[in-house]
């Protein structure tokens, strides 16, 4: 009789603790769950991830990726050089094994076409982000008014324009938002929006905003003469734009039109490019160097109309 007591205890005592651990594995998968909304695993990242993350981060490339933001490029600083990097195999390949030419011209002319794309990328686009931001200054002048108008002070008026507007204006008027929530002086934070942003037509919009906060006076309308202002300045540069752009097209087409045909004429003719790896061939690749960009750099001056 008591064996059977005892066998009968044990088994319910095993079921009772069998109850108990499933209890615990679905409380435990439900809190896993939980956790993993809340704070997701990193993905492993490879070696070269692991480099440029490490690269964007020091000082060595703060001056590029500086460079990078005003030519309004969304590339990372390790991202771009690991381009370049590929650029430099891609194009030593194409010239080398399908063009048939020596390596060291290959070499020459690679070097020569990625420098001139780095340097030309970054004066071309140089005020390309500042270009975009002016290009919304009427739009946010507008928004701004309109607030003004019905009642808002500045402070909720830029509040508006930073969930409003898209990008580029969204960031600095959101980074402006966040600073006089924070309790930052208004006239020091659009001091810091100012030295950041250096654009003529931002200087003059942010001393209008001071102007107008120290001396009072009717905003809505100063900001609604000043977004008119600004759009007719935006038409006016965009057909300045339109009517310059075959000459800006042909100042890049021009240069790589000789370049191609070199190239096509060494793949048919083997050996046509040997010549140019002698003293009188490279200094007449210098001098065809030395033309092309003078030529650029002519061709911009004239269509570089500021408005």
């Amino acid at each position: 009789m008591s064996i059977g007591i005892l066998y009968g205890a044990s088994v319910l005592a095993l079921l009772f603790a069998s109850y108990l651990f499933l209890g615990y594995r679905r409380e435990k998968l439900e809190w896993k769950k939980k956790m993993k909304t809340r704070y997701p695993e990193e993905k492993r990242k490879s070696a070269i991830s692991v480099w440029g993350d490490r690269f964007d981060e020091s000082e060595a490339s703060q001056g590029l990726a500086k460079k990078l933001k005003n030519a309004n490029v969304n590339l990372l600083a390790s991202e771009y050089i690991g381009m370049h990097a590929f650029g430099i195999l891609l194009f030593y390949v194409v010239f080398n094994m399908i063009f048939n030419m020596a390596s060291l011209p290959s070499l020459l002319l690679t070097a020569g076409i990625l420098g001139g794309s780095h340097f030309l990328l970054f004066y071309i686009r140089k005020n390309k982000y500042t270009e975009r931001l002016n290009g919304q200054l009427s739009e946010v002048c507008r928004l701004l008014a309109n607030a003004a108008r019905s009642g808002m002070t500045i402070t909720q008026g830029i509040d508006l324009v930073a969930r409003e507007v898209n990008e580029p204006a969204k960031d600095e008027f959101k980074r402006l938002s966040n600073e006089l929530k924070l309790g930052v002086p208004f006239e020091t934070a659009l001091r810091a929006v100012q030295k950041r942003n250096e654009s003529r037509d931002f200087q003059l919009f942010i001393a209008t905003l001071l102007i107008q906060k120290r001396t009072g006076g009717n905003l809505a309308t100063t900001l609604e003469t000043m977004s008119h202002t600004l759009e007719d300045r935006k038409i006016l540069h965009q057909t300045i734009q339109t009517m310059t752009s075959e000459q800006r097209y042909i100042s890049l087409i021009v240069p790589a039109m000789p370049i191609f045909i070199l190239l096509f004429m060494n793949n048919i003719i083997e050996g046509f490019t040997d010549p140019l790896t002698t003293p009188i061939g490279i200094i007449l690749m210098v001098a065809f160097g030395l033309g092309i960009i003078l030529s650029f750099f002519l061709i911009r001056q004239i269509t570089n109309i500021k408005v």
